[in-house]
């Protein structure tokens, strides 16, 4: 183009020739003979000019680059790689991906996978803790110490009974009381530390062992007695079998001068009886009742006084227990008033047809007395009368049903 320099176009060429070199690949250096003779003499070609000595330093330095390596790749090569006389075909080989579709089989010996379970089993219990809180131990005495006493219970270490619960009561001797070799069963109450020991108590035992007696105790209805240690506001207190017993004043035959019953033997029935809150309850009058249900039985006929008159029927009074004559079982005719039958204060006969020990209940019937429905309206003095001769006539009834009762 006209109008631009020489000089311009000198400088379009050696940015064009600049461009040209980046776009070169980057040269990679083979080391060959060929290569390295070639490269040997380029090298003393352009250090004919240095100095003698200098010279001859670089030919040492190019003598060593170029032979060393050579020669530690043929060592290196010789030593790495042992064949040990093994054939190649012994050599394991690249898996074929069009083998995948065979069938693999893996072949392993017994002796390497398998194992005795017995013995496996054996040893998981020999390392299971022993002592788990709640559990009931065997052990003997080994040692005694001023604050406790130390138990093997066939652990990896002894188990530790504190003094205090060693016993119920307050122990004057110990060491006599608790012999070296003293065979003892006992209740974990913490499980172990970090040492193994666990701490164990002969007191937790007894008192669950307590527990167990009088839960059955009460479920059976058996009557306990007890001697009277103390009293406060609510009533008086005892033992049970190392547990403490309460009886409320109105549990009492006479609960006005009830601090004077203090040492005093009672008979007494479970109320209430609750391990986990600890809650002992007993009564005297419940035991009284207890004592006159023991001698009833169903179809017995007895007699009582009506204690007092309600809409559903008349509550009878036997002589330290009542019982309930509901207007349903008074007569099989119509009634239309309860005291057109008895009067409050008359006494009566009557047949038991239900004994409740746990609501303190008695089921009385009358209406099985009569000879027709109604009867009792009627005549009522010619039922109760007769009354012991018809009772005979029942009985074969509740016979039945105590069998029925017992086959269930």
């Amino acid at each position: 183009m006209k109008g631009v320099s020489d000089k311009n176009a000198q400088n379009d060429k050696e940015i064009k020739g600049k461009k040209n070199d980046m776009k070169k690949p980057i040269q990679v250096l083979h080391i060959s003979k060929k290569d390295t003779t070639i490269t040997k003499k380029e090298i003393i070609d352009d250090n004919q000019s240095l100095p003698k000595e200098k010279n001859e330093e670089i030919k040492s330095i190019e003598h060593q680059s170029i032979e060393a390596p050579i020669k530690e790749e043929k060592e290196n090569y010789s030593t790495n790689i042992k064949f040990e006389n093994q054939s190649y075909q012994n050599l394991a080989k690249p898996l074929n991906p069009q083998d995948e579709d065979k069938d693999f089989v893996l072949e392993r010996k017994v002796d390497e996978f398998d194992f005795d379970e017995s013995a496996f089993l054996e040893a998981l219990n020999e390392n299971e803790p022993i002592g788990a809180t709640g559990e009931t131990i065997k052990g003997k005495v080994i040692a005694l110490e001023s604050d406790g006493l130390y138990i093997d219970i066939g652990g990896k270490a002894p188990g530790f009974m504190p003094k205090k619960e060693s016993s119920l009561g307050v122990i004057t001797n110990f060491k006599e009381k608790f012999p070296i070799g003293l065979e003892m069963e006992v209740l974990v109450i913490k499980e172990q530390n970090a040492d193994g020991m666990v701490t164990v108590s002969a007191r937790a035992l007894i008192l669950r062992q307590s527990w167990e007696k009088v839960s059955s105790s009460a479920k059976n209805g058996e009557l306990i007695k007890v001697t009277i240690n103390g009293f406060n506001r609510g009533g008086l207190t005892c033992d049970v079998d190392g547990l403490r017993g309460f009886i409320p004043r109105s549990q009492l035959e006479d609960g006005q001068d009830y601090q004077s019953l203090v040492s005093k033997t009672l008979k007494v029935a479970f109320l209430e009886v609750n391990p986990e809150s600890r809650k002992l309850v007993l009564s005297e009058k419940k035991a009284l009742l207890v004592s006159i249900f023991a001698d009833l039985k169903l179809g017995q006929l007895i007699e009582g006084e009506i204690l007092a008159i309600k809409p559903y029927g008349f509550f009878v009074d036997l002589g330290g227990a009542s019982g309930l004559l509901h207007q349903s079982s008074i007569t099989n005719g119509s009634i239309r008033d309860l005291r057109e039958i008895f009067a409050e204060g008359e006494r009566v006969k009557a047949l038991i047809t239900e004994i409740d020990l746990e609501r303190g209940r008695i089921g009385l019937n009358t209406a099985l007395l009569e000879n027709s429905p109604g009867e009792l309206i009627v005549d009522k003095e010619k039922v109760m009368i007769e009354a012991s001769e018809r009772a005979l006539k029942t009985k074969a009834l509740f016979d039945k049903k105590d069998l029925k009762n017992d086959s269930q």
